[in-house]
């Protein structure tokens, strides 16, 4: 029963990390489209929209990554040294995500809350 479960859960890890690379695969096919076929921009707009696009599809599939690892990790085999290599793996990719975040929205993903208080105004007391 127990290897049924761990096998199962192998294969999840697996669909995750394979639905994370379509992800970023068939993101960065639309950000090429989107800014070949958006031709009323300037060059300096349409690279731009590529970039945030790309970044965009980048983060989500990061996501998706990082979610088959935990799984295959901690679920599939528990040993110190795998969660180790998960920490690490976690680690760099998170920083990864907040850089491509800072890169796509021009600000730290903590600064979001501040910046939409800002637009919102100072509640009625």
């Amino acid at each position: 029963m127990m290897a049924n479960f761990r096998d199962i859960m192998s294969l999840i890890g697996l669909a995750l990390d394979a639905m994370g690379v379509v992800i970023v695969a068939a993101g960065a096919v639309v950000a090429l489209l989107h800014a070949a076929l958006h031709s009323a921009r300037t060059i300096g707009d349409r690279y731009r929209t590529l970039r945030e696009n790309l970044g965009r599809a980048i983060l989500l599939g990061l996501e998706f990554l990082i979610a088959g690892d935990i799984i295959r990790s901690v679920v599939v085999d528990p040993t110190l040294m795998n969660v180790a290599v998960l920490g690490l793996i976690v680690l760099v990719r998170t920083f990864l995500s907040m850089t491509l975040q800072l890169e796509v929205e021009g600000r730290w993903p903590w600064q979001r809350a501040a910046a939409d208080t800002k637009h919102l105004g100072n509640p009625p007391l």
